[in-house]
């Protein structure tokens, strides 16, 4: 299906359209992502899963949101908003850049230095809203910087940890441990509703049965692909790059097996969550 409306912009998974003066249209295509790099593969039913698992959250989490209506199997009609530039983190573990910040002294956390160890609560950590490298952001940075006002900032730090209770209580029923989500706000007339998707791209899920601190953990989200990456020595060159200033170096093409494994994974998410199937 082609999608109506003005085409304004490509995202690094999702295309988006302009249907008139207070709606837009989301394209959620299979790409993917990893390190704020768009890869040169593709994900099968990525963009299905995350539109439609997506819908189903926003609708039933009890939230404020900006969807509208859906629009055949990847596509959903949402309503225009004045973005906050902030990336609501949430985390539950330390784990991913979290880990890796803690490692460094960046951070202080109440908790010892062993991967994948739950934190005694959840852990707001926001970051830069940006088409090239999210940056980690203090609340204090958020409002001198002008980002958001200290009502906004508390309402949307207040609904992030909400949504992180709210989804984690779900995975936890269908045996999953959440780790992490990511969340996007906007400004919707008078309101603050939640924005963007929420989706495997979005946040981390581990099967409860295998977890355990101190070792990677196996994820139901696109971790694998970064794990990968990380294998090939594609990370390590892509910091280096990001430290030099140099150019961002080409992604290489994910093995058949990774993309399969991955497609299987976002799958299972949506059908653990919504209890219904593709």
């Amino acid at each position: 299906m082609t999608p109506p409306g003005k085409f304004l912009r490509s995202g690094k998974v999702k295309d988006i359209y302009e249907l008139d003066d207070r709606h837009l249209l989301f394209h959620f295509t299979d790409r993917v992502s990893a390190y704020d790099v768009i890869l040169p593969s593709k994900i099968p039913r990525k963009g299905e899963v995350l539109c439609r698992l997506g819908a189903y959250l926003f609708e039933t989490l009890g939230v404020p949101h900006h969807m509208v209506r859906l629009e055949g199997e990847d596509m959903m009609v949402v309503k225009k908003m004045d973005m906050i530039m902030v990336e609501c983190v949430v985390r539950g573990y330390l784990y991913g850049s979290l880990m890796e910040r803690f490692a460094k002294g960046e951070v202080t956390l109440p908790v010892e230095k062993v991967m994948a160890a739950r934190l005694p609560q959840p852990y707001f950590d926001p970051t830069t809203k940006s088409d090239v490298k999210d940056e980690p952001v203090t609340e204090s940075d958020i409002l001198t910087q002008g980002r958001a006002t200290p009502e906004e900032l508390k309402a949307i730090k207040d609904t992030s940890l909400v949504v992180y209770k709210l989804l984690g209580d779900r995975a936890a029923r269908q045996g999953f441990v959440l780790a992490d989500i990511k969340l996007e706000f906007g400004r919707n007339g008078g309101d603050i509703l939640l924005g963007d998707s929420i989706g495997p791209d979005e946040f981390r899920m581990w099967p409860e049965s295998s977890y355990a601190p101190g070792k990677t953990q196996e994820s139901f989200d696109k971790q694998p692909i970064r794990d990968w990456l990380s294998s090939q020595g594609y990370k390590a060159k892509l910091d280096q790059a990001l430290k030099s200033g140099g150019a961002v170096p080409s992604p290489p093409e994910l093995p058949e097996w990774l993309v399969e494994e991955t497609s299987r994974r976002y799958a299972t998410v949506y059908q653990s969550l919504s209890g219904k199937t593709l």
